[in-house]
C-alpha cells in the first residue's frame, strides 16, 4: 500500500510507502484527504505525525502518469488542493517528519502542516518550472520569506534542513537515524493534550493568519492548468521520463 496507518495511544502516523520516490499519482493523492480527516475527527486521536519510508519524504505527483495522461490533470489537481486543505483544517494537529528530499507535493504536506521536524541533510524543491507545472508556492510561502521562495522557484532550486532551521522554519533538525525517535517524542508531547484544547487553539491558529492558503493555492492551480495546456509542458514531462532524470531525488 502506498499510504498506511499505524496507532499509538492517542498519536496516529500517516506513512507514505510507494517506492521509489514516494511520487503519488493522482489516485494516491485523492485518498490522503479521507485519511487525514477520518483521523482528525476520531475522538481517540489528538495528533497526526505524516512521515515517509525509503529513499526520501516525498516526489511529488507521479510525472510519468501526468506524461501518459495529461488527460488526468484536472483530478491530480484536485487530490493535491484537498489534501493540502484536509492537513490544515484538520481538527487536530499535525506534524510532518522529513528526510533527504521534500519536492513538488511533498511541499504542500509541509505547508499545511502545523509542525515540520527534518533530518539533516534533508532539502525542500519546487522544480515545477523545469516539469511543466506551476503550484505549490502557497504553502512554500507558508513556510519561507517571499524572496526564497521566489528564488527557489525561479531557478528549480533547492532550500537546505539547515538554512530552513536556522530562519525558523522547521522546528527541528536532527541526525537521519534520530528523526523518528525525535519526531514521535514531539508529537506525543502535542498528543498529551487535551484534545478540546488542541483543537481550539487549531482553530484559533488557523484564523489569525493573514491569508488564506488553500485560496492561494487554488489559485495557482488556474496557472498550473494553464501550463500543461502548453506545448512546453509536455516537452519537459516528456523528457523528465525518457532521460529518467533522477538527480535531484
Amino acid at each position: 500500500m502506498p499510504i498506511n496507518i499505524e496507532r499509538s495511544g492517542s498519536l496516529a502516523e500517516v506513512i507514505l510507502d510507494h517506492p521509489p520516490v514516494n511520487a503519488l499519482d493522482s489516485a494516491g493523492w485523492n485518498s490522503l484527504p479521507g485519511i487525514i480527516t477520518d483521523l482528525g475527527e476520531d475522538e481517540s486521536v489528538r495528533c497526526i505525525l505524516i512521515r515517509a519510508e525509503g529513499r526520501g519524504f516525498c516526489g511529488g505527483v507521479d510525472i510519468k502518469e501526468m506524461q501518459a495522461h495529461p488527460e488526468r490533470i484536472v483530478d491530480l489537481n484536485r487530490g493535491n488542493f484537498r489534501t493540502f486543505r484536509a492537513i490544515r483544517n484538520c481538527q487536530v494537529p499535525v506534524v510532518s517528519a522529513v528526510h533527504n528530499f521534500v519536492i513538488g507535493g511533498g511541499i504542500g504536506i509541509c505547508g499545511a502542516s502545523d509542525v515540520v521536524i527534518a533530518a539533516e541533510g534533508a532539502y525542500f524543491s519546487l522544480p515545477e518550472v523545469d516539469r511543466g507545472a506551476m503550484g505549490g508556492a502557497s504553502h512554500l510561502q507558508r513556510m519561507f520569506p517571499i524572496q526564497k521562495v521566489r528564488a527557489a522557484f525561479f531557478t528549480g532550486g533547492r532550500i537546505s534542513a539547515e538554512e530552513a532551521y536556522r530562519i525558523g522554519s522547521i522546528e527541528k533538525l536532527v541526525a537521519p537515524e534520530k528523526l523518528l525517535e525525535e519526531a514521535r517524542a514531539f508529537a506525543g508531547v502535542i498528543a498529551s493534550k487535551s484534545r478540546k484544547a488542541l483543537v481550539l487553539a487549531k482553530e484559533a491558529l488557523n484564523g489569525l493568519e493573514p491569508r488564506d492558503v488553500d485560496h492561494g493555492y487554488r489559485f495557482e492551480q488556474g496557472f498550473t492548468l494553464e501550463m500543461y495546456m502548453h506545448e512546453d509542458s509536455q516537452k519537459a514531462r516528456d523528457a523528465f521520463v525518457e532521460t529518467k532524470k533522477t538527480a535531484s531525488y
